[in-house]
């Protein structure tokens, strides 16, 4: 087991650096790598990592571990929602990256080539960021290629959430690829995106979900001793759907997260910075809110709420 720094070397800006810890198994197995703090601000997945980590005894693993600690360092020290605070970029929206960008798409690249072509299966983690009242979710992504999604569909179900967003909408080129776990299963690689958490809280039941699910999945790829659990009563949402504010305002959460909603019944309403009535967002269909945001600023364009229909 070593910890240490993968560095993002300067260009238009400043450099950073990521905190990494690989454990080296004493038997052969594959690769997983675990990825937290794509979002700064997204804490129990980073908080899952540090309690996870010294836990590991790698004379019992099969494998290799890439713990990720913290992806987006400037967003992580700088407090901020969704964004870096140098280049004001989304880093799970830049994505494979480049090495003549911005901060941000220089740390994709990073994690592109140093993290996620160095693996064999990938956990994406995150969660409710500071302004999302989120209920514990995960996105398990279809391809088309039924092998392939069936090992995404088994990492799914051992992960242990019973909530499970079906996501067919991804991109497919591996060059454009936006996301951190579409890169990986745009190469090849199976990956899930897991939420567990909310409103930038530091709650030890997310942090739980976080790390059973993980030692769950490790269990299915044989990578420990034990069987891995599996959801007995899995609840596949689809169709889902965010919805985002039309306008810039205030913003007045009208549902909870976990609710279930009616087609038409009001999400959120916005006003303008005097109290006027500017939108209303309303649930597209029959459904459950997975999030929800729960804070008053909103800005024309960002997300406002995320709604799925459980299968009938």
């Amino acid at each position: 087991m070593a910890s240490g720094f993968l560095m993002v070397p300067p260009g238009m800006d400043a450099s950073t650096e990521i905190p990494v810890t690989v454990i080296h198994g004493g038997r052969p197995g594959p690769v997983l790598a675990l990825i937290a703090g794509n979002h700064g601000y997204e804490y129990p997945p980073i908080l899952a990592l540090q309690q996870l980590k010294p836990t590991i005894r790698p004379s019992t693993l099969a494998g290799t571990i890439i713990m990720v600690h913290c992806a987006n360092m400037p967003s992580f020290l700088g407090r901020t929602v969704y964004f870096s605070p140098v280049d004001g970029k989304n880093l799970n929206r830049v994505y494979p990256g480049k090495t003549d960008g911005t901060v941000s798409d220089r740390i994709a690249y990073v994690m592109t080539t140093e993290v996620i072509e160095k693996s064999d299966y990938v956990l994406d983690l995150h969660c409710g960021d500071g302004n999302e009242s989120l209920m514990p979710y995960l996105y398990q992504s279809e391809t088309g290629n039924a092998e392939f999604d069936a090992q995404i569909a088994a990492m799914v179900l051992a992960f242990g959430m019973d909530h499970i967003v079906v996501d067919r909408g991804r991109p497919t080129d591996p060059a454009a690829s936006l996301y951190c776990s579409t890169t990986a299963i745009t190469r090849g690689k199976p990956a899930v995106t897991i939420e567990a958490g909310f409103l930038g809280g530091t709650d030890q039941e997310s942090v739980d979900i976080i790390k059973n699910g993980i030692w769950s999945v490790m269990r299915l790829l044989q990578m420990i001793d034990g069987a891995p659990g599996k959801v007995e009563h899995p609840i596949y949402l689809d169709p889902s759907e965010v919805l985002y504010s039309p306008v810039t305002g205030l913003l007045y959460p009208q549902v909870e997260k976990n609710q279930m909603v009616k087609s038409g019944d009001l999400l959120v309403s916005i006003t303008d910075f005097f109290g006027v009535p500017l939108a209303e967002i309303r649930a597209p269909f029959d459904g459950v809110v997975l999030y929800v945001v729960a804070t008053p600023p909103i800005v024309k364009g960002q997300p406002v709420a995320f709604v799925g229909a459980p299968r009938v």
